[in-house]
């Protein structure tokens, strides 16, 4: 068996590793569709993951031109040779695609589909996806399938590994929204029993100050001044909830070692290329770090889950006495009117307050396909 320069065990074994590296659901679909075009030597190559309505909740191709993908339009529906993997679970191996009956055709901007080989993605019984290559690229008569037995055997391994990398995948997400709830959970417990009290204390003397304030002025003031020492506490037992958040590098590691170690691992994680690189920057005070670094997160998040970038870069500067982060892709990009009337800008919101909670300004700037840049500046301590 012969698949081009990449044959043999170490091509297989080069896919399946590439596989299992990635931890977010789109990078393991992209990898898998990559993996088995090279692998195969296919000129197109999809995975679809399907919902529950009669399309696709995911779909991802390899081959296809960021502007074609865009021309072609909305995801397929699950019809057609689609639907028959889908529902029956089994394997395509056709010649041309455009002659079998199942066959209901694509919009004007699809690329032409000849020879065919498909087959379902399973987790035990469930069919989790399906994933399909067209376009056999070695020489082969008129109306002949280029895609052998082959081929197919080794592209169900493919799909195992697949299923595989794709469960872990939906787990690992699964686990991290459950470590992002607990951690929100166990806050509001502690903030619960560390600031209720003092506030149910200050409420009370308060009320008292209010009751006495005419007929014993003395002792109302006795009470207000210890309305002010009860919100003081309250405000440490805050203060110090809040510090036991802080990452524990930032204190032992300092800004700059923090963000590089946590770039590194997106990195490795994830198919777009993220970089990092710090000039001449100096020390700030602990909660401008934190702001930073809460930023530079929260921007890096929004970029790898939702604007599918080739390259995340992040610079941390010194300005003046101060520091200036930015962080920018060369994805999607978005309409921030837009995103502002439709409800989704929390991180938005969310990053503003906290670049003005320590007296710095932050700027995005975006536009759909232009990529997004997201800017922080910060004043010395």
């Amino acid at each position: 068996m012969n698949h081009g320069p990449r044959s043999g065990l170490a091509a297989v074994s080069s896919a399946l590793l590439a596989m299992s590296r990635h931890l977010e659901v789109r990078d393991v679909l992209k990898t898998i569709v990559a993996s088995a075009r090279e692998l195969l030597g296919a000129r197109y190559a999809a995975l679809g993951v399907p919902d529950d309505h009669g399309g696709f909740a995911q779909f991802v191709v390899d081959g296809v031109s960021d502007e074609q993908w865009r021309a072609i339009g909305p995801l397929p529906r699950q019809h057609g040779i689609l639907a028959a993997m889908l529902r029956e679970a089994r394997s395509e191996r056709l010649a041309d695609v455009r002659t079998d009956p199942r066959f209901e055709g694509w919009p004007s901007a699809h690329p032409e589909l000849s020879d065919f080989l498909g087959l379902p993605v399973r987790d035990g019984d469930e069919v989790i996806g399906a994933l399909f290559l067209a376009n056999k690229t070695c020489p082969k008569p008129e109306g002949t399938c280029g895609f052998t037995e082959e081929d197919e055997e080794l592209l169900a391994i493919l799909a195992q590994h697949a299923a595989i990398a794709l469960t872990n995948a939906r787990l690992y997400e699964r686990s991290r929204e459950l470590t992002i709830a607990e951690e929100r959970s166990r806050l509001a417990h502690e903030l619960h029993d560390a600031v209720s009290q003092k506030l149910f204390s200050l409420r009370l003397t308060a009320q008292a100050a209010a009751a006495l304030v005419d007929r014993d002025p003395a002792r109302a003031k006795g009470e207000l001044q210890q309305v002010a020492a009860l919100a003081a506490e309250a405000a440490d037992e805050l203060r110090a909830a809040v510090v036991e958040l802080r990452p524990a590098a930032l204190d032992e590691d300092g800004l700059v070692a923090t963000l590089r170690t946590q770039i590194q691992v997106l990195d490795r994680a994830h198919t777009a290329r993220v970089t990092f690189a710090a000039h001449g920057f100096r020390a700030l005070p602990a909660a401008q770090e934190e702001a930073l670094l809460r930023v530079a997160q929260e921007a890096l998040h929004n970029a790898l889950r939702h604007a599918d970038p080739q390259h995340v870069d992040v610079t941390l500067d010194r300005r003046g006495c101060g520091a200036v982060l930015r962080i920018t892709d060369d994805g999607t990009g978005f309409d921030p009117r837009t995103v502002r009337r439709a409800g989704r800008h929390l991180g938005l919101v969310s990053m503003r307050d906290r670049a003005s909670g320590v007296g710095g300004r932050l700027t995005v700037e975006s536009a759909p396909g232009k990529g997004t840049a997201v800017e922080m500046e910060v004043p010395g301590g």
